[in-house]
């Protein structure tokens, strides 16, 4: 089974939810997509890493097979291609690297370049295998290198926790798109349920089975219990805000592996959502 924990904002506890997760279950892949700012790792602190390259594809022109034709440029509906003074631009911040202007290109003046845009490191923690997606400083898309973590653990025959960017972007799409269950982390909060609203709305447009997690309650927030009762959206689980946990947190510890109470919970969770709980 294929679980992605999602949240709207950062900061609500999705990479706390998604390893604790992860560790609850007998045999499982944790994969963090959040490869901006990958920080699972700090939790599960994988044994003998070892780091893959991910490279992106990005075209590249022969002006002497080229006539000027500009089809490569129409072709382009992310506007990566522009043809100035007998030359061609790649604005590669926004090139999907789809290779459709290579495509229809009459003279066949279309080639490709393949340029490292990131990494992907696997290792092991007890039974949960561990990739991280970690995406190279300055470059604008991560979602080559989200779909190579993806890859990397889709390949194994284990209960696969998907750690997600925050958000609803690009990287976040690709995350989502083979996944069986989504769980989404919210906090009890006015800007948290604006920013969970924003990311059901991408669930329902994608058709994911879709429950909520609600982290750091003191009490029952009621705009978020109406939105999820009018929508038929179940709350999974409760995590209390608790300072014995915050500083479990903070000191890169897992919940489940030092509070049993914790252990109990996210087993419960696995086995709610059709996981496969130790």
């Amino acid at each position: 089974m294929k679980i992605a924990v999602l949240s709207g904002k950062g900061g609500t506890g999705k990479t706390m939810v998604s390893v604790n997760l992860a560790c609850a279950a007998a045999n499982s892949v944790y994969i963090d997509c959040d490869v901006e700012e990958p920080n699972g790792h700090l939790f599960l602190k994988p044994e003998n890493p070892q780091t893959q390259t991910v490279f992106k594809s990005l075209p590249t022109f022969d002006d002497e097979k080229c006539t000027g034709c500009r089809k490569c440029v129409d072709f382009c509906r992310f506007n990566a291609l522009a043809y100035l003074k007998g030359k061609h631009k790649v604005f590669e911040d926004v090139c999907h690297f789809c290779g459709g202007c290579a495509l229809v290109c009459p003279e066949n003046a279309v080639g490709e370049a393949r340029v490292p845009v990131g990494e992907v490191v696997h290792g092991m923690h007890n039974n949960t295998m561990c990739i991280t997606g970690r995406l190279n400083i300055g470059e604008g898309s991560g979602t080559p290198v989200v779909k190579a973590a993806l890859d990397a653990g889709f390949a194994e025959n284990r209960t696969t926790i998907i750690d997600c960017p925050p958000g609803s972007g690009c990287s976040v799409l690709e995350s989502v798109e083979d996944v069986d269950y989504c769980i989404i982390v919210a906090e009890p909060t006015a800007f948290g349920l604006h920013n969970m609203q924003m990311v059901h709305q991408l669930t329902a447009l994608m058709k994911k089975p879709c429950g909520i997690v609600i982290n750091k309650e003191t009490s029952p927030y009621e705009p978020l219990e109406e939105y999820c009762k009018m929508r038929r959206l179940p709350i999974l689980m409760r995590i209390p805000y608790k300072e014995d946990y915050a500083r479990l947190c903070a000191a890169g510890e897992i919940l489940c592996e030092k509070d049993e109470q914790a252990k109990a919970m996210f087993a419960e969770l696995l086995d709610m959502i059709g996981g496969a709980a130790k």
